[in-house]
């Protein structure tokens, strides 16, 4: 592990932590050089499926690439950093298990955005519109309705 503040070699770990789901293995670091400390996480790389673009071209599974656009759909919302980290471990595990060694780009939004919905419906909308390519008001509207009705008919079963 290279020192991010003088690239030397060698460190001294000083406290491991593992999360809570057991996933992700958290430490402080001490450069023997410099002496300042650093954290790193470890996670198991686990082989995930291409996905398929629909254009046709096939990519790796990029859990960066779908935090950010969650992130903007949750900007300025009352949301943690923990509640998308979560999200998005959620989307990873279901592909995990599901074993397809390909998936369409269109599935993995639609695992956000049913994940997105039940989180906070702003979020969702906003991803949504991006997601689906919504052309015009109209369509932004249709889907606010969608969201309205689920929401009546949610409410009249409790």
């Amino acid at each position: 592990m290279r020192c991010p503040f003088c690239n030397h070699l060698e460190n001294r770990v000083i406290d491991s932590r593992v999360s809570k789901e057991g996933d992700i293995t958290r430490r402080r670091r001490e450069c023997v050089q410099c002496e300042n400390r650093y954290t790193t996480y470890e996670r198991i790389e686990e082989v995930l499926p291409l996905v398929v673009k629909k254009d046709g071209r096939r990519e790796p599974f990029d859990r960066l690439k779908v935090k950010r656009g969650v992130e903007k759909a949750c900007q300025k919302r009352p949301i943690s950093v923990d509640d998308i980290d979560q999200l998005i471990s959620d989307v990873e595990k279901h592909y995990q298990e599901k074993g397809d060694k390909e998936i369409r780009s269109v599935d993995v939004g639609e695992q956000v955005m049913l994940r997105l919905r039940s989180l906070d419906q702003v979020a969702y909308v906003r991803f949504a519109s991006v997601y689906r390519e919504f052309k015009d008001v109209s369509e932004f509207v249709k889907e606010l309705d969608n969201l309205k009705s689920a929401e009546v008919i949610s409410m009249s079963s409790v």
